[in-house]
């Protein structure tokens, strides 16, 4: 199979997954935002703080975000893409935004205050997705989807808050955009070139992510095993950890030797 050929075939993998996917959301019912969603395991005040753990383990995040912000800005680290620095600021931005986003939703939960912890999450998760494409699929791939990619990801947020509002939520689109690139990218990973080495960062933050994940499922089973940390502050620490791989990323990735 000629250079041209293999392309095509990756292309059409991911393609082929991306409209599976779609489908199959066409035949889900809509999917409201479960009312229990907001009664976390830890609802302790501390300081005159309500939900105390669960709103300062967000601290990770402005950190992370700041500092990969601030070096994207201020110089060129060895693991970027100069024509995706657009990508990566937009990155770090939401990664920051993050922190107040959801310490704001966690001080009082409902489903207006998670609209702000959602729209910043899907912003960095869309640049992320973008970042990916450029540094593996092409860099015009990145740099073009960009823009397409974090509107829509920010449009499945307000979509949800909307449909909300009026009694009849609907989280199917957001579920996509959350869902589908971690799906694609491991894919991604695997049949595509890398524009750098160290791709163990990129894993190490999707490891990360789905690690959080599960401790947000298990999050009084873990308050009771760990108190004072609970799944879900447990859930920010992790995730926190995630965006840091991809700082360390930026800072230490060679590019790749070409064959």
């Amino acid at each position: 199979m000629d250079a041209l050929s293999l392309d095509r075939w990756r292309l059409w993998l991911v393609g082929v997954t991306v409209a599976a996917f779609a489908a199959t959301l066409l035949f889900v019912p809509a999917i409201p935002q479960d009312p229990s969603y907001h009664q976390f395991a830890d609802q302790r005040s501390h300081l005159g703080i309500p939900n105390f753990f669960n709103v300062v383990s967000n601290l990770p995040f402005v950190l992370v975000g700041l500092a990969g912000f601030r070096d994207c800005m201020s110089r060129s680290p060895p693991g970027i893409l100069p024509e995706l620095r657009s990508a990566y600021l937009t990155f770090f931005a939401g990664v920051a935004l993050i922190g107040p986003g959801s310490a704001y939703y966690h001080f009082a939960p409902s489903n207006t205050s998670l609209l702000w912890d959602r729209l910043p999450m899907t912003i960095a998760f869309m640049a992320f997705f973008a970042l990916i494409l450029g540094e593996y699929v092409s860099a015009k791939a990145g740099r073009v989807g960009l823009w397409p990619l974090v509107i829509a990801g920010a449009a499945s947020v307000v979509y949800w808050a909307a449909t909300e509002s009026r009694g009849c939520g609907d989280l199917r689109p957001y579920a996509l955009i959350q869902f589908l690139p971690l799906v694609l990218i491991p894919l991604i990973l695997i049949r595509f070139p890398t524009t750098f080495e160290g791709s163990r960062y990129i894993w190490g933050l999707l490891l990360a992510y789905l690690a959080a994940k599960l401790a947000e499922w298990l999050d009084a089973a873990v308050f009771e095993l760990l108190e004072p940390l609970s799944g879900h502050s447990l859930k920010h620490l992790l995730a926190g950890l995630g965006t840091y791989s991809m700082l360390l990323a930026i800072r230490r990735r060679q590019p790749a030797a070409i064959e």
